[in-house]
């Protein structure tokens, strides 16, 4: 009975909706009938066995139980248009079936031996994820995670110059564990465990930063920072080209190049943390690096690497990689041939398909949209509340900051929750990050089209005239 209830029909597939809701653009496919536990049960198990720190969006947790492109179905068979991608993790849309076979058919070979053993998996993804770097950065080292490969590039500075000092930005987010929460400059991500070696220079965001997008005025704070807080060498300097938990925040024009130079006249490296922004996302280039001319010392990567599978990287020139041959460096399952098989279909999947083309191109007519978005908001005579402070991010990496006040940038906290709310109810999936978490992070796969853009940017106009 159990399963009988919950199968559907195309036509229980395809969810009523109000009159005055957007209609969700047309997608021929029909979700599996499922007959697991429900949502309730779920959450009951999940609050008893798994850890308290877990939390979930929405006052009545989804249960989402299949994926097929850009789109996700709960336990009813519900389809949503999901534009957060698992975190910017999900490029080439859910389940796509050259990855999925790809990774079956490793697995039907073999899941997991060990780098001490020859495979060609590995060695045929660490080839073509180079081709895709520039300069000499061409020797890669595989991890589960971007904490994983945050945390060895750190070690790696630190061991190649001799320095322990790292800089990194404020509002920025590098990972969980103990190196990467030090780089991390955010107290909603740090515990009080010991943190040492790093120092947060001022971030140079041009929406809430003193300089607005003077890139060359926040640069001097690094500067500084050597001059007066180290010895004068430091070990590395590591930062995201856009920020990512931070809020989708872009680097000001103009610093990543001055800041590269004052770390490298230090004897420090430049690590380019590329977990969020990498693989295509933000359209214009494949790297988010690339998008201010420069070339980083080592470059770390993880979440689109796999489309969802735990993967990470990082890549580095053969002079630095060496210095991780003084001790012995391992990683069990870091590069095992069920991932690197996963990994490289991923990048075939991107050249052929061209999403980065899409990204660039479908990205900034969402982009335009939202900014008419913000236009038609702060309009008094169309009775709209002025709410959106601020559209940013390139590609498919976008953010819409959310303010009750645009001259004082008063955080909207509540209205962002109220208003992600509504949009699922109207069949839309959207994550919220930033500092006062008040920021819409706009990350869906890279398969996203034109018509799901102008979807999504309705159902937003709607939630928001609702609050």
């Amino acid at each position: 009975m159990l399963g009988a209830r919950r199968s559907f029909s195309r036509l229980a597939a395809a969810v009523r909706t109000p009159v005055d809701v957007p209609r969700m653009p047309a997608f021929d496919h029909v979700p599996l009938p499922y007959d697991g536990p429900s949502a309730v049960e779920i959450a009951r198990k999940r609050a008893e066995f798994l850890s308290p720190s877990l939390f979930h969006f929405y006052s009545k947790p989804l249960n989402i139980v299949e994926g097929k492109k850009q789109y996700l179905y709960d336990e009813h068979g519900r389809r949503y248009l999901d534009a957060f991608a698992g975190i910017a993790t999900v490029c080439c849309g859910h389940t796509h079936p050259e990855i999925i076979d790809a990774i079956t058919a490793q697995a039907n070979r073999l899941q997991h031996s060990t780098v001490l053993y020859l495979n060609h998996a590995i060695a045929d993804f660490a080839e073509a994820l180079a081709a895709k770097m520039p300069g000499d950065l061409k020797v890669v080292f595989f991890t589960n995670s971007g904490t994983e490969a945050n945390e060895l590039a750190m070690m790696m500075a630190r061991l190649y110059t001799g320095s322990h000092d790292i800089i990194s930005l404020r509002n920025s987010y590098h990972g969980n564990a103990s190196g990467t929460m030090g780089a991390t400059a955010q107290k909603n991500w740090k515990f009080n465990v010991v943190q040492s070696g790093v120092h947060h220079a001022v971030n140079p965001d041009p929406y809430r930063g003193a300089f607005g997008s003077d890139g060359e005025k926040y640069a001097r704070d690094v500067k500084e920072i050597i001059d007066f807080g180290t010895t004068g060498h430091v070990a590395g300097f590591i930062s995201e080209a856009i920020q990512g938990v931070g809020g989708i925040v872009e680097v000001a024009p103009g610093y990543l190049p001055l800041a590269y130079d004052a770390v490298r006249k230090a004897g420090g490296l430049c690590i380019a943390d590329e977990v969020q922004a990498g693989f295509a996302r933000v359209g214009s280039h494949f790297w988010g690096f690339e998008t201010h001319d420069v070339i980083p010392d080592i470059v770390t990567m993880a979440k689109g690497i796999g489309n969802g599978i735990p993967l990470g990287a990082v890549v580095t020139t053969p002079e630095i990689a060496q210095v991780l041959t003084r001790r012995s460096y391992f990683n069990t399952f870091g590069g095992n041939p069920l991932c690197t098989a996963g990994g490289l279909a991923v990048l075939k999947v991107l050249d052929r398909e061209r999403l980065q083309e899409n990204a660039f191109i479908v990205g900034a007519y969402l982009k335009d949209r939202l900014r008419g978005l913000q236009e038609k908001h702060q309009s008094l005579c169309m009775h709209l509340t002025p709410i959106i402070g601020d559209v940013r991010g390139t590609g498919f990496m976008l953010g819409v900051e959310l303010v009750t006040d645009r001259q004082l940038k008063t955080p909207a906290k509540d209205e962002i929750c109220q208003a992600m709310e509504h949009m699922k109810d109207m069949g839309v999936l959207v994550g919220k990050g930033g500092f006062y978490g008040n920021v819409f992070r706009i990350t869906p796969p890279l398969c996203f089209t034109k018509e799901d853009a102008d979807f999504f940017v309705d159902v937003m106009d709607i939630a928001l005239s609702k609050l």
